[in-house]
């Protein structure tokens, strides 16, 4: 478990909860274990994706999955445990002043987590393997695959301060899926163009599965704009909230501007 959780990463999906944290005016240390209980959820969700029946991958973060490092059975296990701790920790100490509004954060993550997010947007990748999909669809699986945990990173994020009007939560909400979108995009470029040392991933894998991806739909060239527009519209929907939102402006920049 440490392994698979500890081993690297990004972790933009927990400074995103931190980040929507700062705009609700919440304590670092309330936020810390939404942000962990976001990110294990996402080592689960690597762990499981790397399998053999899924997308049987070698390379992650520079090392061996976690099945290549252990064997399948202990990968499996491994996932399993991770999700299990993600909502140990999001239900384990008060996190929010109403506790109606914790038993809200437990809500989203399991929806975001489940057949309506994240593993329902991985069932549409596995059966597009080989299928030409449209713009549309390839974004109806995208806002679930990788975006739904995006959103609800910094839905709870901004649930551990005070309460946000309906207004300000809608503004985080498009942030949010816009943020997603373009996360996505860029992942779909980078496979396709950088190499697997920058990457600390297989790159090409996309491609040699013969997986739609954006690159594959749009061109590279049309896909770059539309990382763009992603972008400037996710910029857009925070600017209402002002300095409080410069956090989710500097992650949203490096989001688009990422190497890996």
């Amino acid at each position: 478990m440490r392994y698979a959780a500890l081993g690297g990463g990004k972790r933009v999906r927990p400074l995103l909860a931190f980040a929507a944290g700062e705009v609700a005016g919440a304590q670092p240390d309330t936020v810390a274990m939404a942000a962990a209980a976001v990110e294990l959820i996402h080592a689960y969700s690597l762990a499981h994706d790397d399998l053999p029946c899924m997308d049987d991958a070698l390379l992650r973060r520079g090392r061996p999955t976690c099945h290549i490092a252990f064997d399948v059975a202990t990968a499996l296990l491994v996932g399993d445990s991770l999700q299990s701790l993600a909502f140990q920790v999001l239900a384990g100490g008060a996190l929010a002043a109403d506790p109606g509004l914790q038993l809200e954060m437990v809500n989203t993550l399991a929806i975001a987590a489940g057949s309506r997010g994240m593993a329902g947007g991985q069932a549409i990748d596995l059966a597009s393997t080989g299928i030409e999909l449209t713009v549309p669809e390839l974004e109806f699986m995208h806002i679930h695959k990788t975006g739904a945990l995006i959103r609800a990173a910094v839905l709870i994020g901004a649930a551990c301060g005070s309460a946000l009007d309906a207004s300000a939560r809608a503004c985080l909400d498009r942030f949010a899926k816009y943020s997603g979108l373009a996360f996505q995009v860029v992942d779909d470029l980078l496979d396709a163009h950088a190499d697997t040392a920058t990457l600390g991933k297989t790159a090409g894998k996309d491609a040699a599965q013969n997986k739609p991806t954006y690159v594959s739909v749009l061109g590279a060239a049309r896909s770059r704009e539309l990382v763009g527009e992603l972008h400037r519209t996710a910029l857009a929907a925070i600017d209402p909230l002002g300095p409080r939102a410069r956090r989710l402006r500097e992650l949203t920049d490096f989001i688009v501007q990422r190497e890996r």
